[in-house]
């Protein structure tokens, strides 16, 4: 899907068995576009998809992979067929409402940021759905994070962002991390190669559908991949 504003903006929704989510995400995206850029947002003519109705174009598309490949695989397809200049990362497990792109827009006309990332630790920002623990985890490993890596970002762990095309495009190059390292190592790169960002608070709610899985294994992951980031940033 695309829209005016800092220029052409495309949506990415990389997905792995969230296929119940996504009509209702698709059609949260096409009112947010036409209620607010309406007159520039592409007809509503995503076929197949209930309740957004045919039209002469088509601002959704289906990019199937077979397997389960990596996040960066995924954003490195979506990128081969965006038509934006300015491509939006968000998930696809309504964990991201689309009402907050418009902020991202403006935030990154204010400042001609490359990156505008929603924070859940600034301003009005904020998590729901999650028991204590799992916000006291997610607390402390930003707080380690902001210690270790000094990034000049609130938010590290957080995927809903958009990017200027040709960053994205570089930051995938240097990238190697895996898992919840992949997010916090695209801030830290933007900011080793001199990139700016600019932060818009958004609400984080978990999952409607799914589970949110967050074990011993991803701990010691997430430690690992922090500790060979501070290493060699």
């Amino acid at each position: 899907m695309a829209a005016r504003g800092p220029g052409r903006v495309s949506v990415l929704l990389p997905t792995y068995n969230e296929r119940d989510n996504l009509p209702l995400v698709v059609w949260l995206l096409v009112r947010t576009f036409s209620d607010r850029y309406r007159g520039h947002t592409a007809r509503h003519g995503a076929a197949g998809w209930p309740g957004l109705g045919a039209g002469r174009a088509r601002p959704v598309r289906g990019l199937g992979r077979a397997g389960q490949g990596q996040l960066g695989t995924a954003y490195i397809h979506g990128m081969k067929y965006a038509t934006g200049n300015f491509i939006v990362i968000m998930d696809a497990d309504l964990s991201h409402h689309p009402k907050f792109i418009p902020e991202f827009i403006r935030k990154q006309k204010e400042g001609n940021f490359d990156i505008v990332s929603g924070t859940r630790y600034k301003g009005n920002g904020g998590v729901y759905g999650w028991d204590l623990k799992r916000k006291l985890i997610s607390r402390g490993a930003n707080f380690l994070t902001q210690v270790l890596l000094r990034p000049g970002a609130s938010d590290l762990t957080g995927s809903f962002r958009l990017y200027r095309k040709e960053v994205l495009e570089k930051l995938m190059e240097k990238c190697v991390s895996k898992g919840y390292v992949f997010q916090m190592e695209m801030i830290v790169r933007a900011r080793q190669l001199g990139f700016t960002i600019g932060e818009v608070p958004i609400s984080f709610v978990d999952r409607v559908y799914g589970e949110s899985k967050l074990g011993g294994n991803e701990i010691v992951s997430f430690l690992k991949g922090l500790l060979t980031l501070f290493a060699t940033t």
